[in-house]
C-alpha cells in the first residue's frame, strides 16, 4: 500500500476565509481520507470494485448529506462545508467523491426538498448514517443531455403506481437500498419517485468494461410492473425542474470536488520535479516545467476563488443555476488539464499507478461528461447572457 504524501497548496490564503469550523471538517475528512482511504484506492480501482467498508467511516466525516438539518440525522452544516467535504473525497478519487454526492445531493436533498414529514423521517435518518444507500434515477439509455424526453413512466392502480422503464449510467444502482426514479405520470408529468430495493420487477445490474471511475458502482436500474405504493411519490414538487434543481447541487459538489483533483495532482507533479534528476539537477529548475507548474497552481487558485464565492451563494440561497454550470464547468476542464500537465511532468511514471494521476485523468474524462457535459453547461452559459437557447 503506498503512502498519502499529499500538502494541500493555499497560494492565494482561502483558509484565512474559512472559519474554524470551516477548517476542523475539512481536516477530519482529509485524515480519514489519508488514513482509511488513500491506502487502498489503487487496488480497488484496478479491481473495479467500490470499497463498501468505508461507508461508515464516509458518514461519520459527514460525507452524507451534511447540510441536511439535524431534526432529520445529518450535520446542519453550510454549503461551504459541504464543498470542502467534496473537495477532500476527490482529492482522493472521484469515484469516492461521486458516491457522497450522489447519496447527498440526489438522493438526501429532494427527499428533504420535496418529501413530507413521513418520507424525511423514514429515510432521512438512515441515508445520513450510511445504514442505507441511495441513488437517482433519471438518465436513460437515450436521452441524457434531453432528459425531459424520457420513456420511463407510470399508471395508477388504486393505491400503487405500475412502474415501467430503465435508467443508465446510476452511480451507486447495484447496491442501493433505494432510487429516487424520475417518471411520467399518465398526464405526461414527470414526478419523483420512491423505489425500494426488493419490490418486484425492480433490478439493478452493474455495468461492466469501464475505463474511468473503475472505484464506483455504476449500474442499470430495470423497472418491469414494479408495484410502488402512492405514498412513495415526492409530494412537493414535479416537473422537469425538480431533478434539475438537485442536479444544481450535486454540479456544485463536483465544482469543489474537481479542485481536490487537481490540486492532488499539481502537489504529486511538484514533488516529483524536485526529486527527478536529469542532466545532473531537478527537472523543476528547467523553465517548461516551471511554466507548468506555475499555469497550474494559477488555474487551481482561479477555480478555488471562483468556487469559494459560489459557495457564499449558495448560503445565501442566491447561486444561479448558470453561475453552477459555469463552475462546473470550469473546474472540471481546469481539473483534467492540470492532470493531463502532471501526467507530463512525471514522463514515464506518470502511467503507474504508484501515482495518482493517471487515474484522476481517467476519471476526470467521466466528470467532464456527466451531470451535464462540458458542452451543454458551456451552452446553458450562451442561454444565461444572451436569452437565446441554442440547443432546442
Amino acid at each position: 500500500m503506498s503512502k498519502d504524501q499529499y500538502q494541500a497548496h493555499d497560494y492565494f490564503l482561502m483558509d484565512e476565509m474559512l472559519t474554524d469550523e470551516h477548517k476542523l471538517i475539512r481536516d477530519s475528512a482529509r485524515a480519514w481520507v489519508k488514513k482509511e482511504v488513500s491506502p487502498i484506492i489503487e487496488d480497488y480501482y484496478e479491481r473495479a470494485e467500490f470499497p463498501n467498508q468505508i461507508l461508515d467511516g464516509l458518514a461519520s466525516i459527514g460525507g452524507f448529506g451534511p447540510y441536511i438539518p439535524e431534526e432529520y440525522g445529518g450535520a446542519g452544516l453550510d454549503q461551504i462545508s459541504y464543498g470542502l467535504i467534496m473537495q477532500e473525497l476527490e482529492r482522493c478519487d472521484s469515484g469516492l467523491r461521486s458516491t457522497s454526492s450522489v447519496q447527498s445531493s440526489l438522493v438526501m436533498y429532494p427527499i428533504w426538498k420535496f418529501g413530507n414529514e413521513t418520507q424525511k423521517k423514514k429515510y432521512l435518518p438512515k441515508l445520513a448514517s450510511g445504514e442505507m444507500i441511495g441513488c437517482f434515477g433519471l438518465t436513460e439509455p437515450d436521452f441524457g443531455s434531453n432528459p425531459g424526453g424520457m420513456i420511463t413512466n407510470f399508471t395508477e392502480d388504486g393505491d400503487h403506481l405500475i412502474l415501467n422503464g430503465a435508467k443508465m449510467w446510476i452511480s451507486n444502482a447495484p447496491f442501493a437500498d433505494i432510487a429516487v426514479v424520475w417518471a411520467k405520470d399518465p398526464n405526461n408529468r414527470i414526478k419523483g419517485v420512491i423505489v425500494e430495493r426488493g419490490m418486484e420487477g425492480f433490478e439493478t445490474p452493474e455495468m461492466h468494461g469501464k475505463h474511468s471511475l473503475r472505484a464506483s458502482s455504476t449500474g442499470e436500474l430495470i423497472f418491469n410492473n414494479v408495484r410502488v405504493p402512492k405514498e412513495n411519490i415526492l409530494p412537493n414538487k414535479d416537473g422537469l425542474g425538480a431533478p434539475l434543481s438537485c442536479l444544481d447541487s450535486a454540479r456544485y459538489g463536483i465544482a469543489w470536488g474537481a479542485i481536490g483533483a487537481a490540486m492532488d495532482c499539481y502537489d504529486s507533479a511538484l514533488r516529483y520535479s524536485k526529486e527527478r534528476i536529469q542532466f545532473g539537477k531537478p527537472i523543476a529548475s528547467f523553465q517548461l516545467i516551471q511554466k507548468k507548474l506555475a499555469e497550474m497552481i494559477t488555474e487551481i487558485s482561479k477555480a478555488q476563488l471562483l468556487t469559494f464565492r459560489l459557495g457564499q451563494l449558495k448560503n445565501e440561497d442566491r447561486a444561479t443555476s448558470a453561475q453552477i454550470s459555469m463552475a462546473k464547468r470550469n473546474n472540471v476542464d481546469m481539473a483534467l488539464k492540470v492532470a493531463r500537465e502532471a501526467r507530463q511532468i512525471h514522463g514515464a511514471m506518470g502511467i503507474m499507478n504508484e501515482y495518482s494521476v493517471m487515474r484522476h485523468m481517467a476519471n476526470l474524462e467521466s466528470v467532464i461528461t456527466y451531470e451535464g457535459t462540458h458542452d451543454i453547461h458551456l451552452l446553458i452559459t450562451g442561454l444565461d447572457i444572451t436569452g437565446i437557447q441554442a440547443f432546442n
